[in-house]
């Protein structure tokens, strides 16, 4: 996945999925458990009960693309009464990809516009 990260948005649904979903299901779930469009080439994170999966929905300019990782120890999320669907930063999805749980995020400035 190669994405220019500071356009892209990234969403992590809130509940345990099945991963017997592919494009259609996973694009279903999208649909009803965020108000983003998924045609829009936003990032969908969905993981299994377990936590132990994780699949990735995105639309690029020509058609669906699902990315799937599968740990053979431990797990992507570690407690699901915890989990909330909520857009996440590309950071928070390396991490979590590289199974490192953020439990508080701080940001050292914050970017104003002048309008």
């Amino acid at each position: 996945m190669f994405f220019p990260e500071s356009r892209v948005r990234v969403f992590l649904y809130g509940q345990p999925a099945d991963m017997r979903k592919s494009f259609d299901g996973l694009y279903a779930l999208a649909r009803q458990g965020f108000t983003a469009d998924p045609l829009a080439g936003h990032l969908f994170v969905f993981a299994n009960r377990r936590g132990s999966q994780v699949k990735i929905l995105y639309f690029d300019r020509s058609g669906w693309a699902v990315w799937a990782k599968r740990l053979e120890a431990g797990s992507f999320i570690r407690n699901w009464s915890e989990m909330r669907s909520a857009e996440i930063d590309c950071t928070a999805l390396k991490l979590m990809l590289e199974g490192m749980e953020v439990k508080q995020q701080f940001k050292r400035y914050v970017l104003r516009r002048e309008g």
